[in-house]
């Protein structure tokens, strides 16, 4: 009855604990277990082997030290020698005791790990009743040292199963003994194992190209009812000669134009003689490709100017001509960095 109430304790603080914590292993978790124990016992101790059943509780101080107590009750130990008859007694005594204990952990490789092999190390106190004829009906008490070996396997981050063996020496006793231990436990409290990601830099990318449009134009005026350029826009039109060679891809249309004055007739072929006279300049006298610059007579068409004015119509006597190009302009390059801190 009091080994169920003790382990019925135990249960009772791990599903209060559960209750407002989350499943986790690692710094700040809680381990309850419970344990079966074969319990080995030193031959002067005049008692045979038996088991210990049991649980505990732990608390990991960090990730790999655990701080852990426990409690267990002997079952199946006789003792190795007859009762007196004397006493009215016969056959072999019923050993009954306790063991309670207090002990450190240390568990190898890392939290979440499948499998964390440990070492341990504690003190424990033990009640024996019954241990010799001399002591009938006595109880015999012991501070003990262990120190243990094993290792847990973990069939989830929460859920483990144990074994191992626990060295025992008894300091007032000075009895050598041992036990092996099977346990199936659970955890909880602590925080989950992330693994760390490495700081990620991605090697410096020039950004996609801006397009930008370049454009140069050409305004060539003419005397009335001629077709000669004037020497005053040969620079104007080797400016835009110089950007078409700068710029091979691009084209042109020379446009040539009237004022008002004359047949409709006259106009168109005087137009054309003037977009043909712009386009030989282009081509012989500054070596833009013919191919690449074509020239059309509108006659008195799209006037930009008044016809009944003087001034309006020397406006009107033209030609004109648009060249553009687009032009990848180059931008700043940029480092695109992702950064993950490590967590653990």
């Amino acid at each position: 009855m009091k080994m169920k109430k003790s382990l019925a304790l135990v249960a009772g603080s791990l599903i209060a604990v559960t209750s407002a914590s989350v499943f986790a292993q690692g710094k700040g978790s809680v381990e309850g277990e419970v344990f079966v124990k074969r319990y080995f016992t030193d031959s002067d101790r005049g008692m045979g082997n038996g088991q210990l059943y049991g649980g505990g509780l732990g608390y990991f101080l960090t990730d790999d030290v655990e701080l852990a107590l426990s409690y267990g009750e002997y079952h199946a130990i006789r003792g190795e020698q007859e009762v007196n008859a004397a006493l009215g007694k016969t056959g072999r005594k019923d050993i009954k005791g306790s063991l309670s204990s207090l002990d450190a952990y240390y568990h190898f490789g890392e939290p979440g790990d499948w499998v964390r092999p440990y070492i341990s190390t504690g003190v424990a106190y033990q009640s024996i009743s019954n241990s010799t004829v001399k002591h009938y009906n006595g109880r015999n008490r012991d501070t003990i040292l262990n120190l243990g070996v094993g290792a847990k396997l973990y069939f989830t981050d929460n859920f483990y199963a144990r074994a191992g063996v626990d060295g025992m020496y008894g300091l007032g006793n000075h009895h050598g003994e041992y036990m092996l231990a099977g346990a199936l436990g659970f955890n909880f409290g602590g925080s989950k194992k992330v693994e760390p990601v490495e700081e990620v830099i991605v090697a410096a990318q020039p950004a996609p190209p801006a397009v930008e449009t370049l454009r140069v134009q050409l305004d060539v005026k003419f005397a009335f009812d001629k077709a000669t350029i004037n020497e005053g826009s040969y620079d104007d039109i080797k400016q835009v000669a110089d950007f078409m060679k700068q710029f091979p891809q691009t084209t042109t249309v020379v446009d040539g134009y009237t004022d008002s004055v004359g047949s409709e007739t006259y106009n168109q072929k005087l137009s054309q003689e003037r977009a043909d006279a712009v386009r030989n300049a282009l081509v012989d006298t500054y070596g833009v490709e013919a191919n690449r610059v074509q020239a059309v007579g509108h006659g008195e068409n799209d006037p930009i100017a008044d016809n009944a004015t003087k001034e309006g119509r020397a406006m009107n006597r033209r030609v004109d001509a648009t060249v553009e190009a687009q032009v990848e302009v180059p931008q700043e390059e940029v480092t695109v960095e992702q950064v993950q801190p490590a967590a653990k």
